[in-house]
């Protein structure tokens, strides 16, 4: 039997989804996994946008039970973190027990975009910690994103693949994607 990979990311956003789900596909077929794309769901018709959005989140669940393994893209998505669809999505996999892996195709860690967030107008707050202008802490601990998607995934045995994409390529260069099938075809 075939591995069933769930492909978790905001990919499904893109001008070029389609593209770039079917490159991400053909890629899990190659290394001989069958994967389970969010973009490739049928949506059955609803009365109201709310009934849609219900819809598609039940398809994803229902997909994301039936599969075996994620890999979710936690390249960072309007902001400075991941998607929070995806970060769902991760955090559903790993409470299922399922094999967990993550990429990203930003190199710096969360603490240099916090830093970069702040425009470095970060001080040292009365508590110690370091503080934005804002007077919230930073998070800082040498992570891709967010200590409990990072965390999630180690703790589990799957691993974070973190590339440098070209801008112009945050969500459709496939390096680290690939690295993380590498990873799960390893026995």
């Amino acid at each position: 039997m075939t591995l069933k990979i769930y492909l978790a990311g905001p990919e499904v956003f893109l001008r070029d989804a389609r593209q770039v789900l079917d490159a991400k596909a053909a890629l899990t077929r190659a290394y001989g996994f069958t994967p389970l794309c969010p973009g490739d769901l049928e949506i059955p018709p609803s009365d109201t946008r709310r009934g849609m959005g219900q819809a598609i989140s039940a398809i994803d669940e229902h997909m994301m039970n039936t599969a075996d393994a994620i890999i979710a893209n936690l390249t960072p998505f309007r902001g400075l973190a991941a998607d929070t669809g995806t970060a769902f999505e991760l955090g559903y996999m790993c409470a299922q027990g399922k094999r967990v892996y993550a990429y990203t195709n930003v190199a710096d860690d969360h603490h240099q975009r916090l830093l970069a967030y702040y425009n470095g107008d970060v001080r040292e707050g009365e508590d110690g910690r370091k503080r934005g202008p804002d007077g919230l802490s930073l998070e800082n601990f040498d992570m891709a994103d967010n200590l409990m998607l990072q965390g999630g995934v180690e703790r589990r045995g799957g691993a974070v693949m973190v590339h440098r994409a070209a801008p112009d390529r945050l969500y459709s260069d496939l390096t680290a994607f690939e690295a993380c099938l590498k990873a799960i075809s390893q026995p």
